[in-house]
């Protein structure tokens, strides 16, 4: 049995390389641009606020701008900053009623995601 120590772990402890695995995994290569909407999407959903901002519409379904500053404990310049960037990713979609506007969830797709992000950060 080889004993292997928790820092070690990540570690091979050969040099060897496995050309079928590698040819499969290089499909990221042709994949690029792909890949990197993805890490953008996601650093526009990591920001804090913008989370917060989505988990409340993903609730409450529709909010106006002054809602969503009263939960948030932020200026509505504030979260009129943080709606553009949602807005500009297709992430929320917004309609305006005489002078207030209100925003909801852009694609079924998104709640999808929060829902998943949800039950994962909970352990279920």
């Amino acid at each position: 049995m080889i004993d292997i120590k928790e820092k070690d772990i990540d570690i091979c402890e050969v040099t060897e390389t496995h050309n079928e695995i590698i040819e499969k995994a290089n499909v990221i290569k042709s994949k690029s641009n792909e890949l990197n909407k993805i890490a953008d999407f996601f650093k526009i959903i990591g920001d804090r606020t913008r989370i917060k901002l989505l988990y409340s519409l993903f609730e409450v379904n529709e909010m106006c701008v002054c809602d969503i500053s009263s939960v948030l404990n932020k200026s509505g310049s504030a979260v009129s900053h943080q709606l553009r960037v949602l807005r500009q990713a297709d992430l929320v979609k917004y309609r305006k009623e005489g002078k207030v506007v209100y925003y909801s969830l852009n694609e079924k797709y998104i709640k999808n995601i929060l829902e998943i992000v949800y039950e994962k950060v909970n352990g279920k």
